[in-house]
Parts: structure tokens; C-alpha cells; sequence
């Protein structure tokens, strides 16, 4: 499967899924690596965490980032 120096590793999707997704994706692919279903490895560090079966950071996790943040900074 060839791939175009502008779209890179999610030329794989092609016309699939939108803009937004194949770019979160081309940010984080080349840092983290999927052991199994939810568990995922830092190429760089070797750290192990949890996350989507799919996606590294599922959305309940972003909000809940977000709420805490917004909280703590509130103090």
C-alpha cells in the first residue's frame, strides 16, 4: 500500500473517518504502540497504561482531564 508524503501513516484510512481522527492518530501512533485489547507501551519510555481498546485516551478520560484540571486551577 503506497503512501503519500502528506498523509504519511494514515494514508492507510483513505477517504475514511475525516481530517480530525487521521490526525490525532498521525500525532500519537509514532509514540505509543498497543500491547492488547486497552493496554498500551511508550516506544520512547517503555511505560505501560491503560486506555481505549483502539484509541490510547478514550473521551471520558479527556473530559475527566479536563474537569480536574479546571478544578485544581481554580484554587
Amino acid at each position: 500500500m503506497a503512501r503519500t508524503k502528506k498523509v504519511g501513516i494514515t494514508g492507510r484510512f483513505g477517504a475514511r473517518y475525516g481530517r480530525k481522527a487521521k490526525r490525532q492518530v498521525k500525532k500519537i501512533r509514532p509514540y505509543v504502540k498497543r500491547v492488547s485489547a486497552g493496554i498500551w507501551e511508550c516506544k520512547k519510555c517503555g511505560t505501560v497504561f491503560t486506555g481505549g481498546a483502539y484509541v490510547p485516551e478514550t473521551p471520558m478520560a479527556k473530559a475527566a482531564t479536563r474537569n480536574i484540571k479546571r478544578v485544581v486551577g481554580g484554587n
